[in-house]
């Protein structure tokens, strides 16, 4: 099973990586600029011709939130018409393709989870992009399964937890927002569930399991609620703990709005491919403990 992923260096790739290292099993294979550039579609039906994969991770992607307010247009290439062109390439070698979406697709003003099904509204570009990005990748393949996740984090690059340890390395204390609420993601568990779908899709393409899913750690808080666990779990193993001061939004304003309500209900996922994630704090746990070794 040759599995060929794209967006090399991003957290969910280089999870996917690490995984793919402690489970064998698969044959995974790893793609990014400038050899695939979603941003310029002619660089993506050629690779696809000459690797041939079996199944597509399509995890590249423009996630610069704020900054896309201003790079409208190449946020919409990326997310847009180059999730697009990555969904009919991997249809032309007959490969159904796992893309990886997000809650911007909504506009957060629900008061419970979000189901699969409910109506979108992105409030900023970002999510805009993301949205045409799902409606290209459906359009272009027959054999889509689109997964919306939130609030991810992981050992790598830039993210929500390594950021709150840095900062408690210099701080006594961190204004957090929490009137925000969602489930934070362990991009080593969405990696996990990436692997359970594709040996799943190697076994049976049944039509159930093609379509929109939600997949996200499971349970929910705010976000200083999450930075709290983050102290909680570094000064248990020997790391900086700084105090949280819970804030609200309109107290640390950014250019794109973001979701009051990013909450993602899984039961959709958790049914047809019989696979959830676990506690969204024993996952943040874990990647604390990993980050301080």
């Amino acid at each position: 099973m040759k599995v060929l992923v794209t967006g090399r260096e991003g957290q969910v790739a280089r999870c996917l990586a690490l995984r793919g290292r402690e489970q064998g099993d698969l044959d995974l294979m790893f793609t990014a600029r400038p050899e695939l550039d979603l941003a310029r579609p002619e660089t993506i039906a050629p690779l696809f011709k000459s690797v041939r994969p079996d199944i597509v991770v399509s995890a590249a992607a423009y996630t610069a939130v704020d900054q896309a307010e201003d790079e409208r247009d190449l946020a919409f290439a990326v997310n847009g018409a180059g999730a697009g062109e990555v969904a009919r390439a991997a249809a032309s070698v007959g490969a159904p393709v796992i893309h990886l979406s997000t809650d911007y697709v909504f506009d957060g003003l629900l008061d419970r989870p979000y189901r699969e099904d409910d109506p979108t509204g992105p409030q900023g570009v970002y999510g805009a992009s993301k949205l045409a990005g799902e409606e290209a990748v459906i359009a272009g393949n027959p054999e889509p399964v689109i997964l919306r996740t939130a609030w991810v984090y992981s050992p790598f690059g830039k993210n929500f937890v390594k950021t709150m340890l840095r900062l408690a390395g210099d701080r006594d204390e961190i204004g957090v927002v929490s009137d925000q609420w969602g489930n934070p993601t362990s991009a080593l568990d969405i990696a996990d569930g990436v692997l359970h779908v594709i040996r799943r899709l190697a076994d049976e393409r049944l039509p159930q399991r093609f379509g929109i899913f939600h997949l996200a750690g499971t349970g929910t808080t705010n976000w200083s609620g999450f930075a709290e666990r983050v102290m909680t779990a570094s000064a248990e193993n020997g790391g900086p703990r700084a105090a949280i001061r819970p804030i609200l939004t309109a107290e640390f304003p950014t250019k794109a709005r973001r979701p009051a309500n990013s909450r993602l209900c899984t039961e959709k996922f958790a049914r047809v491919y019989d696979w959830q994630a676990p506690k969204w704090w024993h996952s943040t746990e874990q990647t604390v403990l990993r980050l301080l070794r």
